[in-house]
């Protein structure tokens, strides 16, 4: 390779780490149009891209539910984990924690065993293909309440308990879908059951609520994380808690454009402050097949948005880092993976080929 990469460049090669992304959400349109035919799941236009434009969050939760309609066996959710690793790894993802949502799944009848296993053989063998490494967080869906979260909950730990396909790839659990009318505290048990299981912990919460539904998953359910997080900037005593102790936020700023509608342009949104603040604030895309979006799309659309360069960027991707839960070895091998593609792959410099930061393994 000749000459060094532009930023552009750089940014969709470096190895980056992704905290918020509903493996539901990265599926490819040729992918939902197939199943669809396959399952008999009528969709209402022939092309699946037609649907994605929203105008609230409830606009778009009709159209995720109507897309999670299509998974209807063991091998769809097979298809769709080898699919949604291999369109990652090809925007620079190196190792990511990727949401699932069963609920309508599992009140339809499938198994969540079932459910596991063909997420972990595809993402197993996307995973041998390309390096990047996967883990799965079990979302509960709040519209089915409180209740089916700990039904889900006990399923998992038995699934853990037995030694089933996949299970320990799954390695906690957090809540999505509407907040409006939710309660953190509802699911006080739920999450203790997970917690009790050893089981990792996070919360969507802040998009259609304050800073005290964000304050009260980390004190009700011991959320570890939050998801999003917009509002959390209106409370100096609950932000000024976040920093102090680190608690990250996994922030999706261009879904928050496209999906919620929270700010009329990129421009507009609070990240910037949110990390001025001292905020642990990561950078994710949330649903990216849904809204025309790729991670290395997500690193440059910000770096042109509020104007950043490289090496702030690169601080961006070791957040990512800092907020997953891998163990401390393995984060240990990735932060230094990434620092070595600072380097390497810096623009303006000459690209160092063969170098590690290069290479596609993911961690152990």
């Amino acid at each position: 390779m000749s000459g060094s990469p532009n930023l552009d460049e750089a940014l969709e090669r470096l190895p980056k780490v992704e905290l918020h992304c509903h493996v539901e959400g990265t599926m490819r349109a040729t992918t939902v149009a197939e199943l669809a035919r396959a399952n008999g799941v009528a969709l209402p236009v022939a092309d699946p891209t037609e649907l994605y434009r929203y105008d609230s969050l409830t606009g778009f939760l009709e159209v995720f539910w109507l897309v999670q309609s299509v998974l209807a066996t063991r091998d769809d959710w097979a298809r769709l984990g080898y699919e949604s690793a291999v369109d990652g790894a090809a925007h620079g993802l190196a190792y990511r924690e990727s949401f699932f949502t069963p609920a309508r799944h599992l009140a339809a009848g499938q198994r969540l065993g079932d459910v596991v296993a063909g997420l972990d053989e595809g993402l197993a063998a996307a995973e041998a293909e390309t390096g990047v490494v996967v883990r799965l967080i079990l979302d509960f869906d709040r519209d089915f309440g409180a209740r089916a979260a700990e039904e889900q909950v006990d399923a998992l730990v038995e699934l853990r308990r037995a030694g089933a396909p996949g299970a320990e790839r799954v390695i906690g659990v957090g809540y999505d879908s509407t907040e409006i009318g939710q309660e953190p505290g509802w699911y006080a048990e739920a999450f203790g059951r997970a917690g009790a299981a050893g089981l990792r912990r996070t919360a969507h919460q802040g998009e259609d609520s304050g800073p005290a539904a964000i304050a009260a998953c980390v004190d009700l359910l011991g959320a570890e994380r939050i998801d999003h997080g917009l509002s959390i900037l209106a409370d100096h005593d609950v932000t000024q808690r976040f920093v102090d102790e680190q608690i990250a936020l996994t922030v999706c700023p261009s879904s928050n454009i496209r999906i919620a509608n929270a700010f009329p342009t990129l421009a507009d949104h609070v990240y910037p402050e949110m990390r001025s603040r001292g905020l642990l604030a990561t950078l994710n895309t949330d649903d990216p097949s849904l809204t025309d979006l790729d991670l290395g799309l997500e690193y440059r659309n910000v770096a042109t948005a509020f104007g950043w360069g490289w090496d702030q960027m690169v601080d961006i991707a070791l957040d990512g880092v800092e907020a997953c839960w891998l163990d401390p070895a393995a984060k240990a091998a990735l932060r230094a993976r990434t620092e070595a593609a600072r380097e390497a792959l810096r623009p303006g410099s000459r690209p160092q080929v063969g170098s590690d930061a290069l290479r596609p393994d993911g961690p152990t």
